[in-house]
């Protein structure tokens, strides 16, 4: 039985011919036909059709992440999770603890660590973590993966020495008095360390994956847009764990997968390209940095930091190598997916992209959180989208308002001047650096603050309607990936992907109702893979 009809619901269906319905049919895992309970009923209800009453539930187009490390959900199942920690105490607490369970020698992994959270102080020193993981190497990714925390015994087991050659865009902080490493490294430093931890057998990355595919299910998303095989083993070992699990064992989630620069070359000698694979499994861009994080102040700026002021940021590569990047990927005409964080990152990829035609698939510029009016302006071009992660800003703010001053915090997570500029915004979480939730993220977009605050929100004029919302987790995330023929709206010829929720969001007064929204299903081809 393919036929189903999914009936009695406040479907929004974003398709501007038929904005709100009450019944979709579905047939082979694509959408029929859409229209009145009655219509579609006297149509198409026989007694060979499943019929789903979604009870007066709203529904919309099956929620899209256009940007996550899925690889990071996963890691969260397979290492030590510091998501959410707020005092270095307990965060030492819970590596004195894993470190109990850790045979001498061991590498403990851990993950999500965030100082700006801690009321107790800074970052735990490489001291303290001796003293709680003396026997096994210690590495901890800050939660923005752009900053790393070692114990002693790690740099032992990299074989440190005080001239060692650190990678270009890398850091090891030294201690200004000792000038011995206090334990946090930045960037690209964090190769020298990693080179030397083993990898994760086969079997328990595609555990992890394949529980990270289950969590986020559960939060109504339907496809993701995600960048893993640094973290996968390389591109061979990536795909083929996503294709056991989508195509193989039919795991309930469409997945876009960006491709890391250096895995370029493999793409080309396997003769695969932007576009390759099936509505399920897809490759999508190539990834590539631009520069860091605010948190260090890496993000590359075009005037210093406002409390640094001989600090500029730090470019992950010159000009000439961004550039020969950039060639190369369009030499096998694939679209590009860059990491701009600061303005003249962005400024420095638009630059390099001027140069060069456009392809099939549309390039990706990721973040772009801090801009200017002249890059909003440049951003506004069909064949580029802005991959948006509205929970960004409660991350940030509002000790980012020391590193930037009030004057450019009016361009920081522009997210309203973009779309009035007609630039094509998608939406993502950045997980595991943010929540996956969607709701969380719409939530920011809507509000601008973190949940938990009550005010108007941090530079008011760049909040975005519900609405709009939305469709930066739906319409924007198929138009992301060239696939808005076939998803981001519910309309006939359509993939059947859908999201229920317990509430209609988009009748609320109050959007802090969106924190107490469940997910009640979500439906990929007309199949219900989670239900609540």
């Amino acid at each position: 039985m393919s036929k189903s009809i999914f009936t009695n619901g406040v479907i929004h269906t974003f398709d501007e011919n038929q904005p709100l319905v009450e019944t979709v049919v579905v047939d082979g895992g694509r959408i029929t036909e859409i229209g009145s309970h009655k219509e579609m009923m006297t149509k198409w209800g026989d007694s060979d059709t499943k019929i789903i009453d979604l009870q007066g539930k709203m529904v919309t187009p099956g929620l899209i992440d256009s940007h996550l490390h899925l690889s990071g959900v996963a890691f969260q199942y397979l290492d030590l999770n510091l998501i959410g920690i707020t005092s270095k105490r307990e965060m030492l607490e819970k590596i004195r603890e894993r470190a109990s369970a850790t045979p001498p020698g061991k590498w403990l992994l851990g993950m999500g660590w965030d100082e700006n959270l801690f009321t107790d102080g800074t970052m735990p020193t490489i001291q303290e973590l001796d003293q709680v993981a003396p026997h096994c190497p210690v590495f901890l990714k800050r939660i923005c993966h752009h900053a790393f925390l070692v114990n002693s015994k790690a740099l032992e087991m990299s074989h440190y020495h005080p001239s060692i050659t650190v990678p270009t865009g890398g850091r090891i902080v030294l201690d200004e008095t000792t000038k011995k490493p206090t334990g946090l490294l930045l960037e690209s430093a964090s190769k020298l360390v990693t080179d030397y931890i083993p990898d994760h057998t086969y079997e328990e990355l595609k555990s992890g994956l394949g529980q990270a595919m289950d969590h986020v299910a559960q939060r109504g998303i339907t496809s993701v847009h995600t960048n893993d095989p640094l973290y996968l083993g390389g591109f061979d070992q990536t795909y083929k764990m996503y294709d056991e699990l989508i195509n193989e064992e039919e795991k309930g989630l469409r997945c876009n997968l960006l491709i890391d620069y250096p895995f370029l070359d493999r793409l080309k000698e396997r003769g695969i390209y932007a576009g390759y694979g099936n509505d399920k499994l897809q490759i999508g861009a190539v990834k590539i940095f631009a520069d860091g994080a605010f948190g260090k102040r890496t993000a590359l700026l075009s005037d210093p930091y406002y409390d640094a002021p001989n600090q500029f940021g730090e470019a992950q590569h010159s000009q000439e190598e961004l550039y020969h990047m950039v060639k190369e990927a369009r030499e096998h005409s694939m679209p590009i997916a860059v990491h701009t964080i600061g303005d003249q990152a962005v400024e420095n990829v638009l630059e390099i992209l001027d140069q060069f035609p456009k392809v099939n698939h549309r390039d990706r510029i990721i973040h772009v959180s801090l801009l200017r009016e002249d890059l909003i302006q440049r951003l506004a071009k069909s064949h580029i989208v802005a991959d948006i992660q509205p929970r960004f800003l409660v991350g940030d703010f509002p000790w980012v308002k020391e590193r930037l001053g009030e004057q450019r915090i009016q361009y920081l997570y522009a997210w309203k001047s973009l779309l009035t500029a007609g630039v094509v915004c998608a939406g993502g979480s950045d997980a595991p650096v943010e929540p996956v939730d969607p709701l969380l993220g719409i939530h920011a977009a809507v509000t601008r603050r973190d949940p938990a605050q009550l005010h108007d929100g941090w530079n008011e004029k760049e909040k975005v309607s519900m609405l709009e919302s939305f469709k930066l987790f739906t319409i924007g995330g198929a138009y992301a990936t060239n696939e808005e023929h076939k998803k981001g709206t519910i309309s006939p010829g359509k993939l059947a992907d859908m999201t229920v929720y317990s509430n209609d969001i988009l009748s609320m007064e109050d959007p802090d109702e969106l924190l107490t929204t469940k997910i009640e299903m979500t439906i990929v081809d007309g199949k219900v893979v989670y239900q609540g």
